[in-house]
């Protein structure tokens, strides 16, 4: 068996540290094409464009929203016309997974600077694409991780606190998971098979969000940074990104990806969905009541939804429900990496115990 593990080339994190990126990137070149997010371009790239100065040679064009192949072909074209040495992605997760995509397709290097912690995408050397209408289409696999990942924690409190809820729900899946793929000896998205390493960054992610996801939640609404809030973006970030990387993904993500035929969820972000992805494989797989009060607990604590009303889906019919489970099996899915048989029947299932389970308890 080939054992094997990606991570980003450097990380860093802290407090007001954007005005390092023309040191961070000195080996890479002096010129960066910026692939920017609506809130970056107005908020966030005007003031450290200021601070580059002198330093970096940029040329910002705003992401459109989606991370559509439509999209990604035009940013393509235009990193072309700015001859660029490395491409910087600012902005949330799909933003992200364009940036990556147009450095991987230029074969430059690539800097990742999320302004949210909502997602596991930033250290990641993959890029979720979907259809210009909000659907799940593929994944995209690069061949190396980001060059540099640079999370400013001054500027993810600032953010609404849903995305930091959102990126604990994306995260509170990579342990579990995890598991799955460990005891089915399935692949991770490294192409092998996980490293011990990975499954206990994994496992440290999961303590981490039930130790701290709370305390942090508290410090964002605050608009204050806390040792709980960077712990937490680090939780997010860093140990989601790599574990679900190199550990492996299993139902959670799949029934997300199932979730994402039904219009109604198109409101939620992926981090919602994916903690309700998670609360389903939780019955999927048969943990016990233990297991399950900790994990509802945990969502109910700092927000996560535990029912297809918090996914968008106040009134869902068996059709539609069926759909989303046809499309979480379908045969490239890593649902597959279950320990288990699964069919759609069984995942309809799960989803619909996971939304009685959370309604019994409000």
């Amino acid at each position: 068996m080939l054992y094997t593990s990606n991570f980003p080339g450097r990380y860093v994190q802290g407090q007001n540290i954007l005005s390092r990126l023309p040191e961070e990137t000195r080996k890479m070149g002096r010129k960066t094409f910026i692939v920017a997010g609506g809130t970056a371009a107005k908020m966030i790239i005007p003031q450290v464009l200021r601070e580059w100065q002198g330093k970096l040679d940029a040329k910002v064009e705003n992401f459109n929203g989606e991370c559509s192949d439509e999209e990604i072909k035009r940013l393509i074209g235009k990193a072309k016309s700015s001859k660029c040495d490395f491409v910087t992605g600012i902005g949330g997760g799909k933003c992200l997974d364009a940036a990556k995509c147009v450095g991987s397709a230029l074969k430059v290097p690539v800097a990742i600077i999320p302004t949210i912690a909502s997602t596991d995408a930033p250290c990641s050397a993959i890029s979720i694409i979907y259809s210009p209408g909000g659907c799940f289409k593929r994944i995209e696999y690069h061949g190396r991780n980001p060059n540099l990942v640079m999370v400013d924690s001054s500027v993810i409190c600032m953010a609404p606190v849903r995305f930091l809820v959102s990126g604990m729900g994306d995260a509170l899946s990579t342990w579990f998971e995890a598991q799955s793929c460990q005891r089915s000896c399935a692949q991770n998205e490294c192409g092998g098979h996980g490293l011990i390493t990975a499954f206990k960054l994994s496992e440290l992610c999961y303590n981490t969000l039930l130790e701290y996801g709370k305390l942090a939640k508290d410090a964002c609404e605050l608009k204050i940074v806390t040792p709980a809030l960077e712990k937490i973006i680090e939780a997010n970030t860093l140990l989601s990104g790599l574990g679900f990387e190199s550990a492996g993904l299993a139902s959670a993500h799949s029934i997300h990806n199932g979730l994402t035929r039904i219009k109604g969820t198109h409101c939620m972000y992926h981090g919602e969905k994916v903690a309700f992805g998670t609360l389903a494989g939780l019955f999927l797989s048969g943990h016990p009541e233990k297991v399950l009060d900790e994990v509802y607990s945990f969502c109910e604590k700092v927000g996560l939804p535990t029912t297809f009303s918090g996914i968008g889906l106040k009134k869902v019919s068996r059709k539609e429900l069926m759909d989303a489970a046809e499309g979480a099996c379908a045969e490239i899915e890593s649902i597959h990496h279950e320990p288990f048989s699964v069919t759609k029947e069984t995942v309809l299932a799960a989803m619909i115990a996971a939304d009685a389970y959370g309604k019994n308890r409000i």
